[in-house]
């Protein structure tokens, strides 16, 4: 068990913590918020299998259906600074349930689309309606919990995000070969109108009266201004959005290298997927463990330098023309990092001000999402048919977040 009266940033959070702070989420409440934070997760997974059917009957290029996936990463990052701050305004509850509202219709018009246009447009809304559940969780976590307490719970929901991975693209690849791509924007809408059902039924409103009233006390630009004055915040998002944009990075890439040049067939792509998945849980639950004996930034700092080392070796065997299952497993490997740094780095921006768990939760979102958006795109201009590309564009991504975390989010000598 962890001294609760001893663990890191315990005493500060508890000026901003609700009245539940007290209580452990019971299961079904766990799911629910797994479920949220992977909102945004299992709506691209589920997609991908369905490319190829949504250029041939648009009849135009893989490269301008990506389009969809990027319009999707920018609506991700542009809807998250909106509602982090309008939930530290009006609630936690209704702000996730405007949300699901909104990606329910979003849903069904990118399942009625007519145009690769009209489903560019409807997939960026269909992002502005998901986000909302995986912005507002972090902030219902830190409201409850201390610094190592929502990492822990992070890294437990992680556990529940990589579910999306493993079951998703296997789930849309049988959507689209028993029925048509638009199948699977149908099956969004269902799943979004369940999360609605499950937000108005159990989650109870989290967010303090102090942060209320901090935050009607603050227009949203002072809000995101006194944020982003705090250089720790800063940097714990940096590393957050530099390591996920790795994520991003091989999602937006692999589907193409996978099947059209090293020749996997679609299942065999959604299987690798899913074990890539698996290692990404594994260390994830390991993180949980080390939490009991190591604090977060500890964590942090073995694992930013860590992930660098591993992204030089993948590099390494790119060059060296390592065979693709070589290559698979330095990605799996580079990619794990990510349970050991995501949880940590979110629980530590959300700790430097957690008056504000909202808005900090908003940009730490736009960050990781923007990022993300920029490092797919990255890839795919450098797009040669190998694997280059992509080692490249992880390698820049770790190097930019061990430097945040050393240069900007560890503490400096005798800082409190």
């Amino acid at each position: 068990m962890i001294d609760r009266a001893a663990a890191p940033g315990y005493g500060e959070a508890m000026v901003a913590l609700s009245p539940n702070v007290s209580r452990q989420p019971t299961l079904g409440e766990y799911l629910m918020l797994g479920a949220l934070t992977a909102f945004g997760a299992v709506t691209i997974d589920i997609y991908l299998p369905a490319l190829p059917a949504i250029a041939s009957d648009f009849a135009v290029t893989p490269a301008v259906v990506q389009l969809t996936l990027t319009a999707f990463f920018v609506g991700m990052a542009l809807g998250q600074l909106v509602y982090g701050p309008v939930s530290d305004r009006i609630g936690r509850r209704p702000t996730i349930m405007f949300g699901c509202g909104l990606f329910v219709v979003s849903s069904l018009v990118c399942a009625l689309a007519t145009s690769i246009e009209m489903l560019v447009a409807a997939r960026f809304v269909q992002a502005l309606g998901c986000c909302s559940g995986m912005v507002v969780v972090r902030a219902v976590v830190r409201d409850r919990y201390d610094h190592r307490d929502s990492a822990r719970i992070f890294s437990l929901l992680m556990l529940l995000l990589a579910v999306g991975p493993l079951f998703a693209p296997a789930l849309g690849s049988w959507l689209v070969q028993i029925m048509d791509w638009r199948a699977v924007f149908f099956a969004l809408a269902l799943f979004g109108l369940a999360l609605l059902a499950a937000v108005w039924r159990r989650l109870d409103e989290s967010r303090s009266p102090a942060t209320a009233e901090m935050a009607r006390s603050e227009s949203v630009l002072a809000s995101y201004w006194d944020v982003m004055r705090k250089r720790r915040a800063i940097g714990y998002m940096l590393v957050s959005g530099a390591n996920g944009a790795t994520l991003f990075a091989y999602i937006s890439t692999t589907p193409d290298l996978m099947i059209a040049v090293w020749g996997y067939s679609a299942w065999e792509f959604s299987v690798i997927f899913a074990l890539i998945a698996i290692g990404l849980i594994g260390a994830a639950q390991i993180n949980r463990w080390l939490l009991l004996h190591r604090t977060p930034d500890q964590i942090l700092q073995a694992a930013t330098l860590g992930a660098l080392l591993l992204g030089m070796v993948l590099l390494g065997l790119v060059l060296a023309g390592a065979s693709p299952s070589v290559l698979l497993v330095a990605i799996a490997a580079v990619l794990s990092s990510n349970g050991f740094v995501s949880s940590n780095a979110t629980a530590g921006a959300l700790s430097v001000d957690p008056m504000r768990a909202g808005t900090t939760s908003g940009l730490l979102g736009a960050v990781t999402f923007a990022m993300g958006a920029l490092s797919s795109a990255v890839a795919a201009l450098l797009h040669d048919g190998t694997a280059l590309p992509l080692a490249l564009t992880l390698l820049v991504a770790l190097l930019l977040a061990a430097s945040s975390y050393y240069g900007l989010a560890r503490k400096r000598r005798g800082e409190a």
